[in-house]
Protein backbone atom coordinates (compact mmCIF):
# COMPACT_ATOMS: atom_id res chain seq x y z
CA UNK A 1 0.00 0.00 0.00
CA UNK A 2 1.51 3.54 -1.06
CA UNK A 3 0.16 5.70 2.12
CA UNK A 4 2.99 4.64 5.06
CA UNK A 5 6.10 4.58 2.39
CA UNK A 6 6.90 8.31 2.44
CA UNK A 7 5.09 9.59 5.39
CA UNK A 8 8.10 10.51 7.47
CA UNK A 9 9.83 12.06 4.96
CA UNK A 10 8.01 14.60 4.38
CA UNK A 11 5.94 15.32 7.15
CA UNK A 12 8.13 17.25 9.11
CA UNK A 13 8.62 19.98 6.91
CA UNK A 14 5.60 20.23 5.06
CA UNK A 15 3.40 19.63 8.17
CA UNK A 16 4.78 23.33 9.87
CA UNK A 17 3.91 24.60 6.91
CA UNK A 18 -0.07 23.86 7.29
CA UNK A 19 0.67 24.50 11.43
CA UNK A 20 1.36 28.50 10.68
CA UNK A 21 -1.80 28.33 7.78
CA UNK A 22 -4.22 27.28 10.25
CA UNK A 23 -2.90 29.00 13.67
CA UNK A 24 -4.77 32.45 13.13
CA UNK A 25 -3.07 34.11 15.67
CA UNK A 26 0.03 33.65 13.49
CA UNK A 27 -1.64 36.37 11.29
CA UNK A 28 1.34 39.75 10.76
CA UNK A 29 -1.16 42.38 10.44
CA UNK A 30 -4.86 42.54 11.17
CA UNK A 31 -7.64 43.31 8.56
CA UNK A 32 -10.26 41.40 6.47
CA UNK A 33 -9.46 38.21 4.61
CA UNK A 34 -10.57 37.28 1.00
CA UNK A 35 -13.98 35.83 0.86
CA UNK A 36 -13.84 32.27 -0.16
CA UNK A 37 -15.69 31.14 -3.12
CA UNK A 38 -18.05 29.03 -2.67
CA UNK A 39 -17.55 25.12 -4.43
CA UNK A 40 -19.42 22.47 -4.22
CA UNK A 41 -18.94 19.39 -2.19
CA UNK A 42 -20.27 15.87 -2.14
CA UNK A 43 -21.10 16.06 1.77
CA UNK A 44 -23.12 19.24 1.48
CA UNK A 45 -26.96 19.19 1.33
CA UNK A 46 -29.51 16.35 3.02
CA UNK A 47 -28.41 13.79 0.96
CA UNK A 48 -24.58 14.63 0.89
CA UNK A 49 -22.70 12.03 0.87
CA UNK A 50 -18.71 10.71 1.98
CA UNK A 51 -16.30 11.17 -1.65
CA UNK A 52 -14.58 8.05 -0.32
CA UNK A 53 -11.69 7.70 -2.74
CA UNK A 54 -10.87 11.32 -2.22
CA UNK A 55 -11.30 11.33 1.71
CA UNK A 56 -8.94 8.03 0.92
CA UNK A 57 -6.29 10.45 -0.58
CA UNK A 58 -6.91 13.32 1.50
CA UNK A 59 -5.59 10.69 4.38
CA UNK A 60 -2.30 10.14 2.67
CA UNK A 61 -2.10 13.70 2.28
CA UNK A 62 -2.58 14.22 5.99
CA UNK A 63 -0.19 11.01 6.77
CA UNK A 64 2.92 12.59 4.20
CA UNK A 65 2.09 16.34 4.57
CA UNK A 66 0.22 17.21 8.03
CA UNK A 67 0.84 14.17 10.71
CA UNK A 68 4.46 15.96 11.54
CA UNK A 69 2.81 18.83 13.58
CA UNK A 70 -1.11 18.14 13.45
CA UNK A 71 -2.78 15.95 15.75
CA UNK A 72 -5.71 13.86 15.19
CA UNK A 73 -6.92 13.44 18.31
CA UNK A 74 -10.50 12.83 18.21
CA UNK A 75 -10.33 9.66 14.93
CA UNK A 76 -8.68 6.15 15.85
CA UNK A 77 -7.49 4.24 12.94
CA UNK A 78 -9.69 1.36 13.40
CA UNK A 79 -12.32 4.26 12.21
CA UNK A 80 -10.91 4.39 8.92
CA UNK A 81 -12.73 0.82 8.16
CA UNK A 82 -15.49 3.55 7.26
CA UNK A 83 -13.57 5.00 4.97
CA UNK A 84 -13.22 1.60 2.96
CA UNK A 85 -9.80 0.72 4.44
CA UNK A 86 -9.34 -3.58 5.27
CA UNK A 87 -8.40 -4.59 8.64
CA UNK A 88 -5.20 -4.90 7.39
CA UNK A 89 -4.30 -1.57 5.49
CA UNK A 90 -5.64 0.17 8.60
CA UNK A 91 -3.14 -2.48 10.71
CA UNK A 92 -0.40 -1.32 8.39
CA UNK A 93 -1.35 2.48 8.63
CA UNK A 94 -1.36 2.38 12.65
CA UNK A 95 1.81 0.45 12.53
CA UNK A 96 3.87 3.25 11.26
CA UNK A 97 3.48 5.27 14.43
CA UNK A 98 4.76 4.26 17.79
CA UNK A 99 2.27 4.89 20.84
CA UNK A 100 3.80 5.34 24.70
CA UNK A 101 2.22 2.45 27.13
CA UNK A 102 2.99 0.54 30.36
CA UNK A 103 4.54 -0.11 33.15
CA UNK A 104 5.38 -3.25 32.03
CA UNK A 105 6.23 -6.16 35.03
CA UNK A 106 9.02 -3.91 36.08
CA UNK A 107 7.03 -0.56 36.14
CA UNK A 108 8.83 1.28 33.18
CA UNK A 109 6.77 2.89 31.00
CA UNK A 110 8.16 2.05 27.12
CA UNK A 111 7.00 2.26 23.44
CA UNK A 112 4.82 -0.14 21.10
CA UNK A 113 3.78 0.21 17.60
CA UNK A 114 0.05 1.42 17.55
CA UNK A 115 -3.07 -0.38 16.30
CA UNK A 116 -6.09 -0.05 14.90
CA UNK A 117 -7.86 0.51 18.92
CA UNK A 118 -5.43 3.24 19.12
CA UNK A 119 -6.26 7.03 18.32
CA UNK A 120 -4.23 8.84 15.71
CA UNK A 121 -0.70 9.38 16.95
CA UNK A 122 -0.17 13.23 18.20
CA UNK A 123 3.25 14.15 16.54
CA UNK A 124 4.25 16.11 19.71
CA UNK A 125 4.19 14.83 23.85
CA UNK A 126 2.75 17.68 24.86
CA UNK A 127 1.07 21.25 24.15
CA UNK A 128 4.46 22.75 25.31
CA UNK A 129 6.97 20.46 23.25
CA UNK A 130 4.61 21.56 20.30
CA UNK A 131 4.51 25.41 20.99
CA UNK A 132 9.17 24.71 21.09
CA UNK A 133 8.94 23.30 17.90
CA UNK A 134 6.80 25.56 15.87
CA UNK A 135 8.42 29.08 16.98
CA UNK A 136 5.43 29.78 19.86
CA UNK A 137 2.91 28.71 18.23
CA UNK A 138 0.41 25.35 18.25
CA UNK A 139 -0.45 23.34 15.49
CA UNK A 140 -3.90 23.03 15.89
CA UNK A 141 -5.77 19.68 16.17
CA UNK A 142 -7.44 18.94 12.89
CA UNK A 143 -10.09 17.05 14.11
CA UNK A 144 -12.36 19.59 13.96
CA UNK A 145 -10.75 22.09 11.75
CA UNK A 146 -13.79 21.99 9.19
CA UNK A 147 -16.60 23.00 11.92
CA UNK A 148 -13.86 25.92 13.62
CA UNK A 149 -13.56 28.27 10.73
CA UNK A 150 -16.70 29.94 9.51
CA UNK A 151 -16.22 29.80 6.30
CA UNK A 152 -15.78 26.01 6.65
CA UNK A 153 -14.48 23.51 3.33
CA UNK A 154 -14.14 26.33 1.36
CA UNK A 155 -12.05 28.55 3.59
CA UNK A 156 -9.66 25.65 4.23
CA UNK A 157 -9.56 24.73 0.78
CA UNK A 158 -8.92 28.17 -0.56
CA UNK A 159 -6.55 28.86 2.32
CA UNK A 160 -4.38 25.82 1.27
CA UNK A 161 -4.52 27.06 -2.72
CA UNK A 162 -4.62 30.84 -2.36
CA UNK A 163 -0.73 31.75 -2.01
CA UNK A 164 0.19 34.76 -4.83
CA UNK A 165 2.22 37.13 -5.25
CA UNK A 166 1.26 40.29 -3.27
CA UNK A 167 -0.27 43.22 -4.83
CA UNK A 168 1.81 46.02 -6.75
CA UNK A 169 2.78 48.40 -3.52
CA UNK A 170 1.94 45.81 -1.09
CA UNK A 171 5.38 45.67 1.52
CA UNK A 172 5.18 41.77 2.94
CA UNK A 173 7.47 41.28 5.70
CA UNK A 174 10.83 39.59 5.80
CA UNK A 175 10.34 36.08 6.48
CA UNK A 176 5.95 35.77 5.13
CA UNK A 177 4.17 35.48 2.91
CA UNK A 178 1.26 36.76 0.75
CA UNK A 179 -2.24 34.90 0.85
CA UNK A 180 -5.40 37.02 0.50
CA UNK A 181 -7.65 34.24 2.46
CA UNK A 182 -5.74 34.60 5.83
CA UNK A 183 -6.78 37.53 8.23
CA UNK A 184 -4.19 40.34 7.82
CA UNK A 185 -2.89 38.67 4.38
CA UNK A 186 0.29 37.64 5.57
CA UNK A 187 1.33 34.33 6.46
CA UNK A 188 4.70 33.32 8.32
CA UNK A 189 5.22 29.89 6.49
CA UNK A 190 5.52 29.09 2.95
CA UNK A 191 3.06 27.13 1.43
CA UNK A 192 2.35 23.84 2.33
CA UNK A 193 1.21 21.81 -1.06
CA UNK A 194 3.70 21.34 -3.87
CA UNK A 195 2.91 20.15 -7.44
CA UNK A 196 3.35 16.09 -7.15
CA UNK A 197 3.95 16.55 -3.14
CA UNK A 198 2.54 12.95 -2.67
CA UNK A 199 2.43 9.79 -4.81
CA UNK A 200 -0.94 9.06 -4.30
CA UNK A 201 -1.57 4.97 -4.35
CA UNK A 202 -4.38 5.08 -6.71
CA UNK A 203 -2.34 6.91 -9.85
CA UNK A 204 -4.18 10.30 -9.18
CA UNK A 205 -1.99 13.33 -10.62
CA UNK A 206 -1.08 15.19 -7.43
CA UNK A 207 -2.02 18.82 -8.46
CA UNK A 208 -2.16 21.55 -5.34
CA UNK A 209 -6.19 21.52 -6.12
CA UNK A 210 -6.32 17.89 -6.00
CA UNK A 211 -4.34 17.63 -2.88
CA UNK A 212 -6.05 20.61 -1.00
CA UNK A 213 -9.83 18.83 -2.18
CA UNK A 214 -8.98 15.51 -0.91
CA UNK A 215 -7.47 16.73 2.25
CA UNK A 216 -10.47 18.96 2.89
CA UNK A 217 -12.75 16.07 2.31
CA UNK A 218 -11.16 13.59 4.72
CA UNK A 219 -11.47 16.77 7.24
CA UNK A 220 -14.86 17.11 6.94
CA UNK A 221 -15.08 13.34 7.11
CA UNK A 222 -12.89 13.23 10.97
CA UNK A 223 -15.02 16.40 11.73
CA UNK A 224 -18.16 14.42 11.79
CA UNK A 225 -17.65 10.38 10.67
CA UNK A 226 -21.14 9.65 11.22
CA UNK A 227 -23.23 12.20 9.09
CA UNK A 228 -24.17 10.01 6.40
CA UNK A 229 -26.16 7.58 9.14
CA UNK A 230 -27.52 11.04 10.50
CA UNK A 231 -28.70 12.07 7.65
CA UNK A 232 -30.24 9.07 7.10
CA UNK A 233 -31.62 8.70 10.46
CA UNK A 234 -32.70 12.20 9.98
CA UNK A 235 -35.12 11.50 6.44
CA UNK A 236 -36.26 8.80 7.60
CA UNK A 237 -38.09 10.45 10.97
CA UNK A 238 -39.02 13.29 8.79
CA UNK A 239 -40.96 10.52 6.50
CA UNK A 240 -42.30 9.14 9.46
CA UNK A 241 -43.87 12.16 10.91
CA UNK A 242 -45.47 13.12 7.44
CA UNK A 243 -46.83 10.02 7.36
CA UNK A 244 -48.09 10.03 10.85
CA UNK A 245 -49.15 13.07 10.39
CA UNK A 246 -51.40 11.74 7.55
CA UNK A 247 -52.73 9.30 9.69
CA UNK A 248 -53.69 11.73 12.04
CA UNK A 249 -55.30 13.78 10.02
CA UNK A 250 -57.43 10.89 8.33
CA UNK A 251 -58.86 10.03 11.84
CA UNK A 252 -59.68 13.29 12.95
CA UNK A 253 -61.47 13.74 10.13
CA UNK A 254 -63.29 10.59 10.40
CA UNK A 255 -63.86 10.82 13.82
CA UNK A 256 -65.55 14.25 13.47
CA UNK A 257 -67.63 13.66 10.03
CA UNK A 258 -70.76 13.02 11.54
CA UNK A 259 -70.66 15.94 14.29
CA UNK A 260 -72.75 18.88 13.71
CA UNK A 261 -70.41 22.11 13.80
Amino acid sequence: MGIVSNMRRTAAVAGFAVAAALVSTSAIAAGDAKHPEDREWPFEGIFGTVDLASAQRGLQVYLEVCSGCHSLKHVAYRNLGALGFSEAEIKVIASGFDVPDGPDKEGEMFERAAIPSDRFVSPFPNEEAAKAANNGARPPDLSLQVKAHPGGANYLHALLTGYVDAPEGVNVPTGSNYNPFFRGGFIAMPAPLFEDGVEYADGTPATVEQMATDVVNFMQWAAEPEMEQRKKTGFKVVIFLIILSAILYAGKRKMWANVDH
